[in-house]
């Protein structure tokens, strides 16, 4: 596939939650763009809900409400359309709310990032500890998926941020993504490609590199490989942070993929710190020498 920079621009319009669908048809001020912005007027006119947060005014159509209020996804509204935001092209992937705030990306019956007993924004701020981003650093995010690990190292101060996806669709769904949002700061860089080929076209000198990939399987091996472990310590400056996430696939059945990870990162030329339970993922260093 080819690899180019991805001009990223958030949806205009609003996303509703299906709790925030219902309480617009109970006349209830809620919130809408998923928990983002608080709900401070509601109108009725000729089958609109007229919506008023943050200084925006938004014209919702009542009829399809009931249809977003039963569903498990959310939904964009644009104008006079108002779409799932669910995709079945390379496979099911879809934008779903959570009880906690930021929905969290579902692909084939996965979620992306961990909500029991935390959100998706809490599972990225630990990811980007775990890298011990700070201020000035140079970052690459591998994966972006909804955005969130760029976003906090924006937060923690990171000077430029470099963040590879191989999926279009996930970016049109992070685009209608509220919370995704701050991918369009100047110090963002979207690249859209693979990234083991994108990994072959970048320029050494990356202070820290958050590699999140998707689970280990026949399609993900090659972001397991030496070979692209090699590509990322030439890609880090002497002393630059590693964090690479595992979670804890198989666990009590005597499958250990931090273990392997550890093992052929330290083949690759790093020096493994260990498992960092708190992020569920590796952390290791190149040498300063």
């Amino acid at each position: 596939m080819e690899v180019e920079v991805y001009e990223f621009t958030p949806k205009p319009g609003v996303t509703l939650s299906p709790s925030e669908a219902r309480a617009l048809l109970e006349g209830r001020l809620y919130t809408v763009n998923l928990g983002v912005d608080r709900v401070e007027r509601i109108l009725t006119e000729d089958g609109m809900i007229i919506v008023e947060a943050r200084g925006e005014r938004y014209r919702i159509p009542v009829e399809p409400l009931g249809e977003v209020a039963s569903d498990r996804y959310a939904w964009h509204v644009e104008g006079a359309r108002i779409a799932r935001l669910a995709i079945s092209g390379s496979g099911f992937k879809a934008l779903e709310p959570t009880e906690r705030g930021p929905p969290t990306l579902w692909i084939d019956g996965i979620h992306m990032h961990r909500i029991s007993g935390t959100d998706p924004l809490r599972d990225a701020r630990s990811k980007v500890r775990a890298a011990r981003v700070g201020k000035g650093d140079k970052v690459l995010d591998i994966c972006t998926g909804l955005g969130y690990t760029s976003i906090e190292a924006l937060k923690r101060g990171a000077r430029i941020v470099v963040t590879v996806e191989i999926d279009e669709e996930v970016l049109y769904l992070a685009r209608a993504n509220p919370w995704s949002k701050m991918l369009a700061s100047e110090r963002v860089t979207v690249i859209h490609g693979d990234a083991v080929r994108v990994t072959g076209l970048l320029e050494p000198g990356f202070d820290k590199i958050i590699h999140d990939p998707p689970r280990f399987s026949s399609r993900t091996g090659d972001l397991y490989s030496l070979e692209f472990y090699r590509s990322l310590h030439d890609l880090l400056k002497p002393g630059g942070t590693l964090f690479h996430y595992t979670g804890e696939p198989g666990r009590g059945r005597r499958v250990n993929l931090p273990g392997s990870v550890a093992s052929r990162l330290a083949r690759a030329g790093f020096i493994v710190a260990g498992y960092d339970r708190a992020s569920q993922g590796v952390v290791a260093y190149r040498p300063r020498r």
